[in-house]
């Protein structure tokens, strides 16, 4: 393959050191190993962090470290990222999550023979603890147009298995909103561009019952109704698309956890 791409990834405070050494293991043992790995610092880190990102650095010059004095959250840690990439084709990754081993050799070995295609996924197998427990998966749909059709309801990408044209994200403004990944997917269909899903697993995704319950709270529901009320008044869903996107995603939000974590188990995975 001849292609050169990045690697974007942020890491914040919270993030456990032995989570980003088994993130940053999967992504430098790869089949098609990155051409360039950039990873924000989204404010103060612990020394535990420091000391493996300090390691990873000497090992691995493609490793490059942009730190930032105040956290800012994730889509500002992105933007600042993608400023910094080399390469036009980037593939998103979180510092929690595990790569299958050729996951970028399958990813861009299809951006290289689809140039009509702008942004490409996959399937992510959801575990926790070990990444052989699998709970779940999230499968979503293959083609540009079934992509389409569902993102009216729900993201259509896995956001960290995500691999995109670094000019065409740009154009569309990048990341903004809540949750960032829903909005940019958004964007970049209404600027039509073209979607496509990998249907297989690329990605081990770290998911625990706490994840769960961080989706819930007054909080998320308030930024899923501007979320859901920006897509209606941009013209992508109708009024009744809105309402009923509105009530399941809030009421999802709002329920007891052991409510939340039935709904995504028995409705929203395989």
């Amino acid at each position: 393959m001849n292609t050169r791409f990045s690697v974007l990834m942020s890491i914040y405070i919270k993030e456990k050191p032995t989570y980003l050494r088994q993130c940053l293991d999967s992504v430098f043992s790869q089949t098609l190993p990155p051409d360039e790995v950039v990873l924000v610092e989204d404010g103060p880190l612990t020394p535990e962090l420091h000391a493996i990102i300090d390691e990873y650095k000497e090992r691995f010059p493609q490793l490059k470290v942009y730190p930032q004095e105040a956290n800012s959250g994730l889509g500002s840690a992105l933007n600042i990222g993608l400023q910094h990439c080399t390469y036009n084709l980037v593939a998103r990754m979180d510092t929690d999550d595990i790569c299958h081993p050729d996951r970028f050799e399958k990813e861009v070995g299809y951006m290289e023979e689809h140039p009509e295609v702008d942004i490409c996924g996959s399937i992510i197998d959801e575990f926790d603890g070990d990444p052989s427990n699998v709970r779940s998966q999230r499968v979503v749909p293959e083609t540009h147009e079934e992509i389409v059709k569902y993102a009216r309801r729900r993201n259509p990408i896995n956001h960290p298995t995500a691999i995109y044209r670094r000019d065409k994200v740009l154009s569309v403004g990048a990341y903004e909103g809540f949750p960032e990944d829903y909005y940019l997917c958004v964007k970049m269909i209404m600027a039509g561009y073209r979607f496509h899903n990998i249907q297989e697993s690329l990605l081990h995704f770290r998911f625990t019952d706490d994840a769960y319950r961080r989706r819930g709270g007054w909080q998320h529901a308030k930024d899923d109704f501007k979320s859901q009320l920006f897509f209606y008044k941009a013209g992508f869903t109708n009024f009744y698309e809105f309402v009923t996107n509105c009530i399941i995603r809030m009421s999802v939000r709002l329920v007891p956890n052991s409510l939340r974590v039935m709904f995504y188990k028995k409705v929203l995975r395989k």
